[in-house]
């Protein structure tokens, strides 16, 4: 279903990359030290999310859970700051579902709520499709790997370019924003290590660095306080 998507964007004129999370440890608390270099799967992963306008994350449904293991593992590795940042910020998102039963929208509203709550902008839309047994043009290609699997022509197929058309529209819309919504106070705040109000005082004197220069005519950010 990801390389379904990714060939509509794709056709949409969208920059597609694909995260394979095959490779991905488990996320635990990093200790202090060096950087976690570039080439590690989960370095890879927050510098693509980084890198992108939008998300579109494509997870089965677990045996009555909200979420698998595996998304639930890399929505973990995308949650650890950046530089004061999630890499997730002012992104758009849609959540694609897809299982050998029956449609599962609990999942959709579970990982879009995941998605709001680190900054994201989940679309409207969304497409769970059930019976994918029946739903992709298998025939003897699982057999051969190389073999293309198709999205059958049905209404599951227009669901989903339905929702990858909104999410494309809804990412031209934001992406001019992104900065916006991804410069929050709370992480200003970290970035110049105010805790308590003693360092507050300390900053009277000079609010710029916390100002979001990107929303005009905003008080100062001790006013606010």
């Amino acid at each position: 279903m990801a390389l379904e998507a990714s060939r509509i964007l794709h056709r949409l004129g969208c920059d597609v990359r694909i995260f394979n999370p095959a490779l991905l440890p488990v996320r635990t608390e990093v200790p202090a030290g060096p950087a976690i270099p570039a080439t590690y799967p989960s370095a890879k992963l927050r510098s693509l999310s980084a890198w992108s306008d939008g998300h579109i994350w494509v997870s089965p449904a677990g045996h009555g859970e909200k979420q698998t293991p595996i998304i639930k593992n890399q929505v973990d590795w995308l949650r650890q700051k950046i530089e004061h940042m999630q890499p997730t910020q002012g992104r758009t998102l849609s959540v694609l579902n897809i299982n050998n039963g029956p449609r599962n929208l609990d999942s959709i509203d579970f990982l879009s709520k995941r998605g709001r709550s680190m900054g994201m902008f989940p679309t409207r839309m969304s497409c769970s499709i059930g019976k994918a047994l029946n739903a992709f043009d298998f025939g003897d290609r699982i057999a051969n790997a190389k073999e293309i699997v198709r999205l059958l022509p049905s209404s599951d197929r227009d669901s989903l370019v339905d929702c990858m058309e909104e999410f494309v529209k809804f990412t031209i819309v934001m992406r001019p924003h992104i900065d916006m919504f991804g410069d929050q106070f709370s992480d200003r705040k970290e970035r110049h290590g105010i805790k308590d109000e003693e360092d507050v005082e300390k900053y009277k004197g000079n609010v710029e660095h916390l100002r979001n220069d990107s929303i005009h005519g905003t008080k100062d950010v001790v006013d606010i306080i």
